[in-house]
């Protein structure tokens, strides 16, 4: 990993610039960030995973632990609570440790009372940025919209401390795809891969970024399948694996496509990465992601039409609707602190405009023009859904299609192919393709 004591300076830095435009912006003079609180099931002392405030994590990526406060007014070192309770019952955070400390007045509390005594004595002036739940003597968050929106905007684009944690992200998410590739050769079932990828990470269920989606043959068609099926299946077609890791709360999103033999599928999964790594290499600066999506869909079109499932050019079957579905979702989204980062349809820095997406495509996630340092995912799919293809052969566009060949290769579900990619004003960093390069 790269030096991170060197590079979290300069992004404590940046985080400082960012913080002081938006209060200026929205006649802001000081901000209260919590981590959160610890939620607990309804009915039940068993507590949810925590997830610390992003808002909060973005200052400090190495703290994971729930009721501590950030207080930053510009012109002054920032104050961090940090909470240790006394508890016997539980592992307790760790001390404070990491290349963070010397940037913050750190007051190490054991419980509420400490932490306010802790904080500067008057709060008026102080604007809440807080999960639900989470107050402050009393108070419940403000979380004020533009200024949240002002924050979003600029979390787009990435430090390079940031971008450091996010390479690591993706190795640990490389090396474990790796070994679910392996476990699908060797005829695992979708929980016997899901084990296997989480010991090759190191990372638990509550660990990962978001929830691994391991899908065998049919169960590749569920865009979101969680099944984990504990029985290996009888033949193994296909496998489809999107999953990724965490460095200090930071994300990779990766997503794979294999075939068990050689043949019309596998020759499918081909041609969708070619489009893939075509499209990966048009992320650059200046560049109309919502146009990305649209070529997207042209060129997904034209590997159905070599593969035989269109009878009508790509051209048609875009313009009449029919790429949509076999391709239902969005080309991909901003990834950073959050999997599906906030901040991507803002025209302007107060969120008081969105930048629209193409008609007819409603699942974008991203719409503002790349800038550098942005990391967004490019992530194309061809799927054979029953109930999309259901509603399409009932349609008057069903004689554009070849139902034979769709019948073909409805066992094998669908294919998706994902990398994290990098923005710059040239050549595209791509953090995935980089991560299994290491691994040789």
């Amino acid at each position: 990993m790269d030096d991170l004591d060197h590079l979290y300076p300069a992004h404590f830095a940046e985080l400082q610039h960012r913080a002081e435009r938006a209060m200026s912006l929205c006649g802001v003079d000081a901000l209260l960030i919590g981590s959160g609180t610890q939620i607990y099931h309804f009915l039940d002392d068993l507590p949810q995973p925590f997830r610390p405030n992003p808002l909060f994590r973005q200052w400090l990526p190495e703290v994971d632990a729930p009721d501590c406060w950030l207080a930053f007014q510009p012109g002054s070192k920032p104050t961090l609570v940090y909470c240790q309770p006394a508890d016997y019952w539980h592992k307790l955070p760790a001390d404070p440790s990491g290349p963070w400390v010397p940037f913050f007045d750190v007051h190490v509390v054991r419980d509420a009372e400490q932490a306010r005594a802790a904080l500067p004595q008057d709060l008026s002036r102080h604007v809440l940025l807080a999960p639900p739940g989470a107050t402050m003597a009393g108070r419940e968050p403000d979380n004020p919209p533009e200024l949240i929106a002002a924050l979003h905007y600029h979390r787009a684009i990435r430090t390079a401390y940031e971008l450091a944690l996010m390479r690591q992200a993706s190795l640990t998410g490389a090396r474990a795809h790796r070994a679910a590739e392996a476990a699908f050769r060797a005829g695992e079932s979708e929980w016997g891969i899901h084990l296997m990828y989480m010991a090759a990470a190191q990372q638990a269920d509550v660990d990962l970024p978001y929830s691994n989606i391991i899908a065998l043959n049919e169960h590749a068609a569920v865009l979101h399948y969680h099944g984990l099926d504990r029985a290996p299946v009888a033949q193994s077609r296909s496998f489809l694996i999107d999953a990724g890791a965490s460095c200090h709360g930071y994300a990779s999103d990766i997503t794979r496509t294999y075939a068990s033999d050689d043949g019309a599928f596998a020759e499918l999964v081909a041609g969708v990465e070619r489009v893939q790594q075509s499209l990966c290499s048009q992320v650059r600066a200046g560049v109309d992601y919502r146009q990305l999506h649209l070529d997207c869909h042209q060129q997904l079109a034209g590997v159905l039409r070599d593969a035989g499932v269109l009878r009508i050019a790509a051209e048609e079957a875009v313009e009449r609707g029919v790429s949509g579905t076999f391709f239902p979702h969005g080309l991909g989204h901003l990834i950073g602190l959050q999997v599906h980062e906030v901040g991507g349809f803002q025209a302007d820095e107060l969120g008081r405009s969105e930048i629209p997406k193409p008609a007819g495509h409603p699942w974008l996630r991203l719409t503002r023009t790349l800038q550098e340092n942005f990391v967004v995912t490019i992530e194309p799919g061809v799927y054979f859904i029953p109930m999309l293809l259901e509603q399409l052969r009932a349609g008057p566009h069903a004689d554009t299609v070849d139902w034979s060949a769709v019948e073909r290769f409805l066992p094998y579900g669908g294919i998706r192919i994902e990398d994290d990619v990098r923005v710059t004003d040239g050549d595209p960093e791509n953090l995935t393709r980089d991560a299994f390069a290491a691994l040789g």
